[in-house]
């Protein structure tokens, strides 16, 4: 299945408060958008730091509201804005689809409680649907925000603090391996990060096409250090030179009281393609001169590291909210997908922002392909939109989803059938925040 996306939709008709404007924004909007997310996460980028950072905003996909008063040197005031970006081939069970990334999410806290955050959902959804992307993703800075909007918690990923020495099993495929270790040069480093991070085959992962982006993430801002040595990068390479896997990273020097090293290795990212690199990346991560701790970044809860870790426990495991779904055009969403088996589950969905997605749906489907078609039969399943989000990926079972009330069975059979359907044997995750 293809679509024709549309560079540039219209704004759509959405209800404002009285004297407030919708307008796009773009590149000359810049100062603006950042002044509204700093007021909106309690946060400061001073101007030095502002003009060396990457801009990720992608034209045409920016939309800001306007307050009706000016700001205090009288010009006009963004009261909130958002943008999206185009991810072309993000990561779905048995293949990519077209998605929309919410992001930069905004509303300065002056003009809170006006119904500003769902004009600007609402506008971003109908623009997603234009564009041909049948569904959008994000990462809620407060999830009961978009719940409410029909987004459902599709993925959970987990962070660990690994202490030095931590033991790690063998595996087969790690000889002739090895590690090195550089400095992050984002000329020579951007494009190595950009083509292992793009190599990830994983429900939820998606790929950074965005330039800004690609030179985000290999960006070491001093800022941004905390106090921190300057980024590194270790990769590890085959013997035919091919890179297999990365962490970016930096230490913390510290020395308590005793004078003993006590340092830390913070990885801001890392990727692996195969668990003989994993292996090898993380036992030389974990053996760094003077540091007693590695704290990894966003890790897949089937992460291969996880089950290489001799003892889980001494890792110290947070899990966390990873990326959330929202179904944008469901009968194109669910055809696009493939599941773990085959199905024939009529649904009921109820969806009181799109009212184009309500109502009942057969879905045939399998590892080959999938067809959805409304119906006037009796359901077999109903839930609401954000349970279906929720289920999308493959990582939350409608029959969890059941347990907690939230999805009804209607014939005897066909809650499990379909939630084994719509699971997949791997995990999805985002490994950044977008």
């Amino acid at each position: 299945m293809t679509t024709a996306p549309v560079p540039d939709p219209p704004l759509p008709d959405v209800d404002l408060p009285p004297g407030y404007r919708m307008t796009t924004l773009g590149e000359d909007h810049r100062d603006a958008i950042i002044d509204v997310t700093t007021w909106a996460f309690a946060s400061d980028i001073p101007p030095e730091v502002a003009a060396a950072m990457p801009f990720p905003l992608e034209p045409g996909r920016g939309v800001g509201i306007w307050a009706p008063e000016p700001g205090p040197d009288g010009t006009p005031r963004l009261a909130a804005s958002h943008s999206s970006y185009a991810f072309e081939a993000f990561g779905v069970p048995g293949g990519t689809l077209p998605t929309a990334g919410l992001t930069w999410v905004a509303v300065h806290p002056q003009n809170r409680r006006r119904g500003l955050a769902r004009a600007m959902v609402l506008t971003h959804l109908h623009r997603t649907k234009a564009r041909g992307e049948p569904i959008s993703a994000l990462f809620a800075a407060e999830p009961e925000i978009y719940g409410r909007f029909g987004y459902g918690c599709a993925a959970t990923s987990t962070r660990l603090t690994l202490p030095r020495g931590t033991r790690l099993r063998d595996v087969p495929g790690t000889k002739g391996l090895r590690v090195v270790l550089e400095r992050v040069d984002p000329e020579r480093h951007g494009a190595l990060v950009a083509d292992v991070h793009g190599a990830v085959v994983r429900p939820g992962w998606a790929p950074r096409t965005n330039p800004a982006n690609a030179a985000r993430v290999v960006a070491d801002i001093p800022a941004w250090r905390h106090g921190a040595e300057a980024l590194r990068i270790a990769t590890v390479v085959d013997d035919a030179g091919a890179v297999r896997a990365y962490a970016l990273f930096a230490r913390t020097e510290h020395w308590n009281a005793r004078n003993m090293p006590e340092g830390t290795v913070r990885v801001r990212e890392s990727v692996t393609l195969d668990a003989a690199a994993a292996r090898v990346l993380w036992g030389a991560l974990t053996d760094l001169d003077l540091m007693v701790s590695v704290e990894t970044g966003i890790l897949a809860v089937d992460d291969p590291l996880l089950h290489l870790l001799v003892n889980v426990r001494t890792a110290a495991p947070t899990p966390t909210d990873n990326v959330w779904v929202r179904v944008v055009d469901l009968p194109a969403a669910l055809a696009w997908r493939r599941y773990a088996i085959d199905v024939d589950v009529v649904l009921e969905v109820s969806d009181a922002l799109l009212p184009e997605n309500a109502g009942r749906w057969r879905l045939r489907g399998g590892l080959g392909g999938a067809e959805v078609v409304r119906v006037d039969d009796e359901p077999d399943v109903a839930l609401d939109v954000r349970e279906l989000g929720a289920a999308y990926l493959g990582g939350v079972t409608l029959g969890a989803l059941a347990g907690a009330g939230l999805v009804r069975e209607h014939t005897t059979g066909a809650l499990a059938r379909a939630s084994t359907a719509f699971g997949w044997p791997v995990a999805p995750v985002c490994g950044w925040v977008f």
